[in-house]
C-alpha cells in the first residue's frame, strides 16, 4: 500500500509559488497558540545557487498544508517580519507573524472603560485595528462597572480582560477572538468535534502532574458600594486554608466572583500536562481542539484533554509531524465518548 506523502501551498501576496519552493524547502515550521502570542510561520530554504529573491517585510505569505490522500487544510495568512540570508551553505529563513497582528494592536495608550459590556468593548478595538470580532454571548453580555487601560496596548489589555474571565483571547487571520477556554465552537462559530489519539499515532510523550498550585480555593476582593472597607468572596474551598488570593480589588462583587472562578479553572487545568509528539502530523488540530486518548496509562486515558498549542513541522526529507501541548478539561461527556471509542475498537 502506498504512504501518503506530505503536500503544502505558500502562496506570496497571492501568487502560489509553492512548485518554485517544493525543491528547496529545508524546513517549514507553524506554531499555533492560544494565548496572546501571536501564530508564527517559519521557512527555511535553499540558496546555494544564489538565485532566491529576497522578500520584503510587511508582504503576505498564505500556507495550506496537509496530506495527498486527505488534501490540503487553510492555515492563514501571515504577515512577514524577519528576513535571514546566512551561509555557507546559503540559505533563506523567513518569519511571518499571524497578518492581523497588526502595529496598532501593540500600541500603548491611556483609556478609562465604564458600564460597558465586554460585547461593546472587544467590538470597538476589532473596528479600531480592521478586524472582525467573534465574541462568545455569555461572554459579551457581562458588564465591566470600570476597567482602567493604563499605558497598555490593546492586546495586553485584552489578554487582562481575557484572564480574568478565563477567556481564549486572539488573533486569528482578521478575526479577534474572545471565548471561554474550552467553548468548544471556532471562528466561524461551527462545533469543534473532538479528536482521538492512540499510543500508536506518536512516538513521545510527556505526562506531568503538579501540586505546585493545587489551591482548594481563590479569594477575591472587591469594593463594596458605600463603603471604604474591601469584602471577598471565594470560589472553592470554604474552609480558609490553601486559598490562593488575588492581588487585584475589583470593583464589583460580579468580577471579584468571575477572577476568582477564572483563576481556580486554571489551576485546576494546570494540575496535569501532556506533550505528545505525532509521528504522522494532523493538520485539523489547533489550539483549543478537545482531545481524547487511548493506549496510555490509565489516569493518562480517564482525563479528558484540551489542545493549548502546537507545531506542524514539515521537514523537506523527513515528512510531517506535529508536538502537542495539551491540558486537562472538564468534560461531563468523557465517559459516554470512551464508550463509544472503545466500541470502535481502537
Amino acid at each position: 500500500m502506498k504512504q501518503p506523502t506530505p503536500i503544502y501551498q505558500i502562496t506570496l501576496n497571492g501568487k502560489d509559488l509553492t512548485s518554485k519552493i517544493s525543491p528547496r524547502l529545508n524546513h517549514l515550521s507553524l506554531d499555533e497558540s492560544r494565548s496572546d502570542e501571536a501564530d508564527t510561520l517559519m521557512l527555511t530554504l535553499d540558496d546555494a545557487d544564489g538565485k532566491l529573491a529576497l522578500p520584503k517585510r510587511g508582504e503576505v505569505v498564505r500556507v495550506a498544508f496537509g496530506w495527498s490522500d486527505t488534501g490540503l487544510v487553510e492555515k492563514g495568512s501571515f504577515t512577514i517580519n524577519e528576513i535571514e540570508h546566512a551561509g555557507s551553505p546559503d540559505m533563506l529563513t523567513i518569519q511571518a507573524r499571524s497578518a492581523s497582528m497588526t502595529k496598532g494592536l501593540g500600541e500603548r495608550k491611556e483609556k478609562s472603560w465604564h458600564g460597558e459590556t465586554i460585547g461593546a468593548i472587544v467590538r470597538k478595538i476589532a473596528g479600531t485595528h480592521g478586524l472582525k470580532p467573534a465574541i462568545a454571548d455569555a461572554l459579551a453580555k457581562i458588564v465591566i462597572a470600570h476597567i482602567d487601560q493604563t499605558h497598555e496596548s490593546d492586546m495586553s489589555f485584552l489578554t487582562r480582560l481575557a484572564k480574568r474571565y478565563d477567556a481564549v483571547m486572539n488573533v486569528k487571520d482578521t478575526h479577534l477572538l474572545f471565548v471561554p477556554i474550552g467553548h468548544g465552537t471556532s471562528v466561524s462559530g461551527k462545533a469543534i468535534g473532538p479528536v482521538e489519539l492512540t499510543r500508536k499515532d506518536g512516538d513521545r510523550h510527556r505526562y506531568h502532574v503538579s501540586e505546585r498550585e493545587n489551591y482548594a480555593g481563590v479569594r477575591a476582593y472587591y469594593h463594596a458600594t458605600g463603603r471604604a472597607k474591601r469584602k471577598s468572596v471565594v470560589v472553592g474551598g470554604e474552609d480558609e486554608h490553601n486559598m490562593k488570593v488575588l492581588p487585584e480589588t475589583y470593583p464589583t462583587e460580579a468580577e471579584a466572583r468571575a477572577a476568582a472562578t477564572a483563576e481556580l479553572n486554571r489551576t485546576k487545568r494546570s494540575q496535569a500536562t501532556m506533550t505528545y509528539n505525532l509521528a504522522l502530523g494532523r493538520p485539523d488540530l489547533y489550539p483549543e481542539v478537545p482531545v481524547y486518548l487511548n493506549g496510555f496509562k490509565p489516569e493518562i486515558d480517564a482525563q479528558s484533554w484540551l489542545v493549548k498549542k502546537v507545531r506542524h513541522e514539515i521537514d523537506g526529507n523527513a515528512g510531517y509531524t506535529c508536538d502537542l501541548e495539551l491540558e486537562t478539561r472538564d468534560d461531563p461527556t468523557s465517559e459516554r465518548h470512551r464508550s463509544r471509542f472503545r466500541k470502535g475498537g481502537q
